[in-house]
């Protein structure tokens, strides 16, 4: 290891997993309230006879958000999202390199899109599996609109959210939603991708907070949608999803590029018998 600089050690996989999580809470924090607007536009409409407040738009949507309920509302949800983030994007990022070189054969030179694909589809099951949980939770605290700053609220904190979801909905309430959903998700960024994944998304946003007994399945979820708000339903809270999309993934990977090398760097010092 003497005279190893960072760069010329191949990152472990511990490094990998850190850096991942940690990166993407980074990127959480700062794209937190797009994501939170996106949630109250997409549940909107769901419930008219309940529905008190009207968002319009993103910046509408924020700005009646604060107004309402006071100005921390846009980062409820924000410890569930973090502990998503640091199960989720670990497994799903910091595994990879991993599971694709295990399905590879030791014969082979590089890698094949197939070998690829297997460990992102690998990497992605076992990310959604993991973090699911903390989604449902995340969820059901971005889409509680309050009246004021001391308003009511179902659950008193993140943990007795996972603890209440768990007794009165059962385990399998934490692991409330359509695997497809997740797993369309996973994958691609930018304008196409949330073209693509967005109707996906809206159901799964409203079937995860919905509560027992309003929907039979995901497709009932998405055949009542249809039929009470239309086809324009599937792209509710697009602008924010798209803004959010593209902000989370550039903030996300260069801070884990940085993190890598940061944390690449210690590990190297500490080896070093200077």
């Amino acid at each position: 290891m003497v005279g190893l600089q960072p760069s010329d050690v191949p990152p472990t996989t511990t490094v990998k997993c850190l850096g991942a999580g940690t990166a993407a809470c980074f990127a959480d924090l700062l794209t937190f309230p797009l994501d939170t607007a996106k949630v109250r536009l997409q549940i909107q409409g769901e419930n008219p006879a309940a529905q008190s407040v009207q968002y319009r738009g993103l910046l509408g949507t924020l700005v009646t958000m604060v107004r309402t309920e006071g100005p921390r509302s846009p980062y409820n949800g924000l410890v569930a999202g973090l502990h998503r983030q640091m199960s989720f994007a670990s497994i799903r990022i910091g595994l990879y390199d991993s599971v694709k070189q295990f399905y590879t054969p030791k014969e082979a030179e590089h890698s094949s899109i197939a070998i690829r694909i297997l460990a992102g589809c690998t990497t992605g099951a076992m990310a959604v599996t993991c973090a699911q949980p903390t989604d449902v939770v995340k969820v059901r605290f971005q889409a509680a609109a309050r009246l004021g700053p001391g308003g009511e609220r179902k659950y008193s904190g993140t943990m007795d959210a996972y603890r209440t979801i768990a007794r009165e909905e059962g385990i399998r309430g934490l692991w409330k939603d359509n695997f497809p959903c997740h797993f369309v998700s996973a994958f691609g960024a930018g304008f196409c991708a949330t073209v693509v994944a967005s109707p996906v998304d809206v159901v799964k946003t409203r079937y995860m907070n919905a509560p027992p007994g309003r929907y039979h399945s995901p497709l009932h979820c998405m055949l009542k949608m249809v039929a009470q708000e239309g086809p324009t339903a599937f792209y509710k809270g697009f602008t924010p999803s798209f803004l959010r999309l593209g902000a989370w993934n550039v903030m996300m990977f260069v801070t884990y590029e940085q993190l890598k090398r940061a944390l690449m760097k210690v590990q190297v010092l500490r080896e070093s018998p200077f």
